[in-house]
C-alpha cells in the first residue's frame, strides 16, 4: 500500500497518541492517582503503539497491517479503561482510542 492509502489511519493514530499523552499527563495531576494507575499505564502503552503504527505505515512497512491489528487491540483496551473514569480528559481519550481502533482494524483487514 502507498503512503496515501495509509494517510487516514496515520492521522487517527497521531490523534490518539496526542489524546493518550494528554490523558496521561492530566491523570498525574489528579488527586487520587492510585485509582488511575491502569489508565496511566494504558495511556503510555497506547500512545507508544500509535506512534509506532504511524511510523511503520509512513515507511510503507510490510508489517504495517500486523502492527495496526495490535494497535487496534491496545486502543480498545485503553478506551475501555479510560471510559471507566469521570474525568473529561479520560472521556476524550476513550473516544480517540475507539476511533483509532476502528480505523486500524480496517487497515489491518
Amino acid at each position: 500500500m502507498s503512503h496515501e492509502q495509509f494517510q487516514q489511519c496515520i492521522e487517527e493514530c497521531l490523534k490518539c497518541m496526542v489524546a493518550c499523552n494528554h490523558c496521561y499527563d492530566a491523570c498525574l495531576q489528579e488527586s487520587d492517582i492510585s485509582m488511575l494507575r491502569d489508565c496511566i499505564r494504558l495511556d503510555r502503552e497506547c500512545a507508544d503503539m500509535c506512534e509506532l503504527a504511524a511510523r511503520y505505515m509512513s515507511q510503507g512497512s510490510p508489517f504495517a497491517a500486523q502492527i495496526c491489528k495490535l494497535c487496534a487491540e491496545i486502543c480498545e483496551a485503553c478506551g475501555k479503561e479510560c471510559e471507566k473514569h469521570m474525568h473529561d480528559h479520560c472521556k476524550r481519550c476513550a473516544e480517540a482510542c475507539y476511533s483509532c481502533a476502528e480505523t486500524c482494524r480496517k487497515m489491518a483487514a
